[in-house]
């Protein structure tokens, strides 16, 4: 009687996990999204922290301890994570990986480095909200395979992070729309934000190339500064994850406002203003509005 009582008032609960699903996400975007997602059914380790580089990680014992004592990976693909292979290999890790990039467009570009023009993927599609929304989908997709018991529970969370994603966008594109159009170029340290400015209608040179671990040729930073005096470019921007001297050079040579600092491949701390992957997109377009503004 009781339990025909409970069904008809909708009282099943989700089935109780007897330990979270443990998940290694490889880097502070991809592990607030694990998150989101999986609630209190997983446990996320992250092995590139707040205001960390994945491009130029070294993973340390506890990262394979981490990683061989995993349920699920989470990783970006795209040939962001070079480190990871061989992280889990060396780990004995032998269970479920999940790129959660697939199915996104990947954007290419062309990188000099050592002068010889190299035709290169992207990997820093989150930066466009729209893809975020397939590493929504691709990571409930992974857990709930992990989890199959959990999948209603995955799907319910997806769906209302979203459409917190989808009303981000929506922000996004209203506030970069209204920037003057002359003043839609910036000048950033590395090339991180390629998907950001084709999805919102930004230009965006730098002086590194998609990987913070090339170096800008002095041959190189010469071209910018001319190219940021002749199209008058109005600000350059400072990121998380690099070291700003370079960009502070770029600013005095050229009289270009320094406008910032933007999150492109980490989140910053719980005190920073940019602990979740939302709010990531919203200190961005808080910091681009008020420096192309006016």
């Amino acid at each position: 009687m009781l339990k025909a009582l409970v069904v008809a008032l909708g009282l099943v609960a989700t089935p109780a996990l007897a330990a979270p699903v443990k998940v290694v996400a490889t880097f502070s975007i991809l592990g607030d999204m694990v998150a989101e997602v999986g609630g209190e059914r997983v446990s996320v380790t992250t092995l590139v922290g707040p205001d960390g580089d994945a491009h130029v990680f070294q993973p340390s014992p506890g990262d394979a301890r981490a990683v061989a004592a995993a349920d699920l990976i989470v990783e970006n693909g795209l040939g962001l994570e070079g480190w990871m292979e061989r992280l889990a290999e060396a780990s004995g890790y032998k269970g479920r990986v999940a790129v959660v990039s697939e199915g996104v467009k990947p954007r290419t570009m062309v990188e000099e480095e050592g002068g010889t023009p190299e035709t290169i993927t992207d990997p820093h599609a989150w930066q466009d909200l729209g893809n975020g929304e397939r590493y929504v989908a691709n990571i409930a997709a992974a857990l709930s395979a992990a989890d199959p018991a959990g999948a209603a529970t995955y799907a319910a969370n997806a769906a209302a992070y979203t459409e917190k994603l989808k009303a981000e966008d929506a922000k996004v594109r209203a506030a970069m729309a209204a920037l003057p159009a002359d003043r839609r170029r910036i000048i950033t340290t590395h090339d991180a934000f390629g998907y950001f400015a084709a999805a919102y209608g930004l230009e965006i040179l730098a002086p590194e190339g998609i990987s913070t671990d090339s170096e800008a040729s002095a041959a190189g930073i010469a071209r910018l500064i001319e190219q940021i005096r002749e199209t008058k470019v109005p600000a350059v921007f400072l990121e998380n994850v690099t070291d700003p001297r370079m960009m502070q050079e770029i600013a005095k040579e050229t009289g270009a406002r320094i406008g910032g600092t933007l999150y492109s491949d980490a989140l910053s701390d719980a005190k920073g203003p940019a602990p979740t992957y939302i709010d990531m997109f919203e200190n961005n377009v808080a910091q681009l509005a008020a420096a192309l503004g006016s």
